[in-house]
């Protein structure tokens, strides 16, 4: 009898492997294709060669947990403490899984803002907890309605995702006095955070959770140094959390990885001292602006991008068809994989939007172009 029944294989994988099988130009799934910088394969080549290759502490390589201790403080005048506050994880996704399994017990709730990433749903389960998803506006901002609606006494988290994947959009001030006021409501909430793309948001700066510091007592806030660094097969990121949730959150974290891979950690301590992380907005705006521009003579109707390096579009006065059925239209006829925006929502709901990623080369991204100005 399955755990997940009604779990199978991802919408990244399929439409990957569509755009394998037909050759097409894969702007599905969220991966970078031009180089890392080589600064930092340079520090890599150099720590091959020396004692890094055993397991690091279970926390995160110390000098690492110090650099994103001064981060944090240069990025949000927030101190945290290395040792107890900051916890190095495989990705962010074991972060979020670990966290979930840590903190959330049978028959609580969990709120889910769709549509949503699809690795917040499936350790939920695994907890006998249920999920809670509640649609966000058709412009994909948080209905605070909705969301206080299906609060209560036996919702445990809430898990938040700014900026948002698959849409773009950020939260606004209002968003979170409005999340500080649920949290109010019900003490024991606690907030998830999903900030994997903090340093890529454009004419507006990036609200944190880290800002507030009403909440810093209840949030586990991810990050991900594979979004930031264009390194995501590393699966390096890390949360920051009270030391009275991190305590619980590494418990399950030491039986799902232990530590994490040592070189990598070790080079992005020394990383660190020498990127600016700060350059990453303008660098992915340029590459949205030069995306959106391309685009803009197609039928396909641009919604609004104010953070991540996705692009999401309507189709719908080019076709009735469901999203699924365009998506798979797109690869095997004009030769563009795409990843439909349905898979993100509970009810599989049809918005008539795609999401396009945008960390491509300008070769890549003025090839897709011209093959979807053929739509």
């Amino acid at each position: 009898m399955s755990k997940l029944p009604n779990i199978g294989t991802t919408i990244f994988t399929i439409m990957s492997q569509m755009a394998t099988e037909y050759n097409a130009i894969n702007l599905s799934q969220g991966f970078p294709n031009f180089p890392v910088d080589k600064r930092l394969t340079d520090i890599v080549a150099r720590l091959a060669a020396e004692n890094v290759h055993q397991y690091m502490p279970m926390s995160g390589f110390p000098p690492l947990l110090e650099k994103i201790a001064k981060l944090t403080q240069q990025s949000y005048q927030r101190t945290v403490s290395p040792k107890d506050e900051i916890l190095i994880t495989a990705g962010a996704t074991e972060g979020i899984f670990a966290a979930i399994q840590a903190l959330v017990n049978a028959n609580e709730q969990v709120i889910i803002l769709d549509p949503s990433y699809d690795c917040y749903e499936a350790p939920i389960l695994l907890c006998n907890a249920k999920p809670i998803r509640v649609p966000l506006n058709d412009n994909f901002t948080p209905n605070w309605e909705t969301i206080n609606a299906a609060a209560n006494e036996k919702t445990k988290l809430i898990i938040i995702n700014n900026p948002h994947n698959p849409t773009g959009k950020t939260w606004t001030e209002s968003d979170f006095l409005q999340l500080e006021k649920l949290t109010d409501s019900f003490p024991n909430l606690i907030v998830l955070s999903d900030e994997v793309y903090e340093y890529i948001t454009f004419e507006q700066p990036h609200i944190s959770i880290h800002h507030r510091l009403k909440l810093w007592n209840r949030s586990i806030i991810v990050s991900s140094f594979g979004k930031s660094f264009h390194i995501t097969g590393w699966k390096i990121g890390y949360l920051i959390a009270p030391e009275h949730l991190m305590k619980e959150i590494k418990k399950a974290h030491q039986f799902l990885v232990f530590s994490v891979n040592s070189i990598s950690q070790a080079a992005i301590s020394e990383y660190l001292d020498v990127v600016d992380v700060y350059s990453l907005g303008n660098f992915y705006q340029q590459k949205r602006d030069f995306f959106r521009d391309l685009l803009k003579d197609t039928k396909l109707e641009l919604l609004p991008c104010e953070g991540t390096y996705f692009q999401a579009v309507s189709y719908a006065a080019i076709s009735s068809e469901n999203d699924l059925t365009f998506t798979k239209r797109l690869v095997t006829e004009f030769g563009v994989a795409t990843i439909p925006i349905s898979p993100f929502y509970a009810n599989s709901k049809d918005t008539k939007c795609i999401r396009f990623c945008f960390a491509k080369d300008d070769a890549t991204l003025i090839q897709a172009a011209e093959r979807l100005m053929k739509l």
